[in-house]
């Protein structure tokens, strides 16, 4: 399990800046929806050294309806060609595989880089049957629930050359549960674009129907059964009575909405939280939050607590994959075990109430992730990856 973080020697920069040729480049992933790992994938499309490589996106999916495809609007601002297939899950795999394949013959990656389930795996079938000479597979989260998705990155676990892991927990969990092959596995870290969120303009709250005056406890995820966000209700049960003048801000859609919603009022704390749905102004909520919580039962390298780092944010999070590794030092006071929802609201307690120690915990989570995890780092990582494959 390599760690690849982007430091370069300087035969190592004239190998990869001053080569002769262009290194085509295909990114697949199964939809365009605003989402962390799509986001991450237009990071790279669009921040990758177009000196030396020509990226070309595929995704899996439709075209996002209106309002929903800032995503496909900034790659084709950048100039990056963009391919809808149609067709995401898996009843619409060998459609999409031959449309694929085609696609790949047409455009000769040398590449072939995957993120997210389906998208890894139809992408590296159809890479293998367009004789694409290497493939890359993302792996974001550690996938405890579902067997079967191990199973068949198994199977198909040949027709990969390596597998990018966004943390150390990740790669560790893939060579012992997933029994990936660990010479296949190397790590590269998530990147952020730190001035996005640390000069973001706090947003008035009250357009999100937070009373004047209240501060927000915010989290920031989709409403599924990965982010518990159950959990997360329950332990605010305790933590909200001994806060008036805070509120719960839940930002992001799911099919767990209505679900969240009944319990929300079964406990008796509809009226302190705020389902306000997914927004496109992620920063500025941040920016006007006091604190990010993050109740996931499984994660790989959270981006939401990257965000909330470069924010400026203290966070109380719940010990999962990449947790500590993004908080480093100060993870002990920002971590609880998954589940201990007394523990959880006791945490954030200590920390809404006061002032000094989250600036001190915010202040060092914002130096943190400007050292550690900058987009420019994060790219100059896999533009390594892909130039030692492609020239081995």
């Amino acid at each position: 399990m390599r760690p690849l973080r982007g430091g370069h020697t300087d035969d190592e920069k004239s190998s990869i800046y001053f080569a002769a040729t262009v290194i085509r480049l295909a990114l697949c992933i199964t939809e365009l929806q605003v989402g962390g790992a799509e986001r991450r994938l237009v990071e790279l499309a669009t921040r990758i050294d177009r000196r030396q490589f020509e990226p070309v996106v595929y995704a899996l999916g439709p075209r996002p309806q209106p309002g929903r495809d800032s995503l496909v609007q900034t790659l084709q601002s950048a100039g990056v060609e963009v391919h809808f297939l149609g067709g995401r899950s898996l009843p619409h795999a060998p459609a999409v595989v031959r449309q694929m394949t085609r696609l790949f013959r047409a455009q000769q990656p040398q590449v072939v880089q995957t993120f997210l389930f389906h998208a890894n795996l139809i992408g590296r079938i159809a890479a293998r049957r367009a004789g694409v000479p290497h493939v890359v597979a993302g792996i974001r989260v550690a996938e405890r629930h579902s067997r079967w998705h191990l199973a068949l990155d198994r199977w198909t676990a040949g027709m990969v050359d390596r597998y990018v892991c966004v943390s150390q927990a990740v790669a560790e969990f893939s060579r012992t549960i997933g029994r990936l092959p660990p010479e296949k596995l190397v790590v590269i870290p998530n990147g952020i674009f730190v001035p996005e969120y640390s000069q973001a303009t706090p947003l008035d709250l009250a357009e999100l129907g937070v009373p004047s005056r209240r501060h927000a406890i915010t989290h920031v995820g989709r409403l599924d059964r990965q982010k518990r966000v159950d959990w997360l209700l329950t332990a605010a049960e305790q933590f909200l009575p001994d806060l008036p003048d805070h509120d719960l801000l839940l930002v992001g859609r799911g099919p767990e909405q209505r679900r969240l919603e009944q319990l929300a009022t079964r406990l008796s704390i509809r009226d302190r939280v705020h389902f306000v749905g997914w927004r496109d102004d992620v920063p500025a909520i941040l920016k006007a939050s006091d604190l990010l919580v993050l109740t996931s039962g499984w994660e790989g390298m959270p981006n939401v607590v990257l965000e909330a780092m470069a924010s400026g944010l203290p966070v109380v999070a719940t010990n999962v994959e990449g947790i500590r590794e993004v908080l480093g030092p100060t993870a002990q006071s920002q971590v609880v075990s998954p589940g201990d929802l007394e523990a959880f609201a006791v945490l954030v307690l200590a920390i809404a109430r006061n002032k000094i120690l989250q600036k001190k915990l915010g202040d060092a989570n914002q130096d943190r992730v400007r050292r550690e995890f900058t987009i420019p780092n994060s790219i100059k990582a896999y533009e390594q990856l892909y130039a030692d494959l492609v020239r081995r």
